[in-house]
């Protein structure tokens, strides 16, 4: 008994003196800091860019693990006088850890201008589905910038062995009936491109329909392939351009005007 209270006394000393004895689990989703980042953002971009009709906007990509190249990122894009609002296509996350996404946007915060993400399909793994959606929101999701109508997507249908609703056809349906009056074009955002293996390639036609029953659809931009990539799936005029990883110090500016748009790749 009396080795059991020393052990004990030990032990309660050794908390007192710590600010911090026991590590929560790394899948553990305890979130702290800003949450539902989407959503926010989302709001000061139709803000920002409401009645044009012409805008610019940065895309990064796949920045897991690559924190000093997303710190470096963040001050070229500050560095920028013309931006009104980066996109994220996805895999903050390497592992699906709580920590990573919070490490991830407390860097993104800094940015001088709104910012969206997607969930990227590393972003599945462990408890990643529900950090994200504590800080970033829901998996699908939508905005208007200018006249133009931004549909993010969850294509990440491998991570759920394709059985789950991903692509989400039901949110597609709903988003397309309810497509504001002031959008007459349409960007979709995703993280995984049609016919690549973690794509559920047995309902591509079918998301090619969806998508082009959209307002005037221009183009779409994606990652995880981690490579600058520009092509076309289903040979119907829809171009779609994948940013490679912040590894490569490599970032997408697309210019929106009335006439149409340009896109650049940019080094940092």
């Amino acid at each position: 008994m009396l080795v059991f209270a020393a052990v004990w006394a030990a032990t309660a000393l050794t908390a007192a003196g710590c600010d911090r004895v026991f590590e929560y689990h790394p899948y553990d989703v305890r979130i702290t800091g800003a949450c539902d980042i989407n959503a926010g953002n989302a709001a000061r971009i139709e803000t920002i860019t409401a009645g044009r009709t012409s805008f610019r906007f940065a895309v990064i990509s796949d920045t897991q693990r690559r924190y000093d190249e997303t710190e470096d990122a963040v001050r070229a894009l500050n560095g920028r006088r013309d931006l009104d609002f980066v996109v994220h296509c996805g895999d903050l996350s390497d592992f699906g850890v709580g920590r990573e996404f919070m490490w991830q946007r407390d860097m993104l915060q800094k940015l001088n201008v709104p910012y969206v993400c997607v969930l990227g399909n590393h972003d599945c793994l462990g408890s990643g589905e529900q950090a994200y959606r504590r800080i970033f929101g829901p998996y699908d999701y939508a905005f208007t910038a200018g006249d133009v109508r931004f549909v993010c997507l969850n294509t990440n249908a491998g991570e759920y062995d394709y059985v789950a609703d991903v692509p989400d056809f039901g949110f597609l349906s709903g988003e397309l009936a309810a497509v504001p009056s002031e959008a007459r074009r349409t960007v979709f955002v995703m993280h995984v491109p049609p016919y690549d293996p973690i794509f559920n390639n047995n309902v591509a036609a079918f998301f090619e329909e969806q998508l082009l029953a959209f307002p005037e659809p221009i183009f779409a931009v994606f990652g995880h392939q981690h490579r600058m990539r520009v092509f076309e799936p289903f040979d119907d005029g829809l171009l779609y351009y994948g940013c490679t990883d912040i590894a490569d110090r490599q970032y997408l500016v697309f210019t929106v005007d009335e006439t149409g748009y340009a896109c650049e790749t940019v080094a940092f």
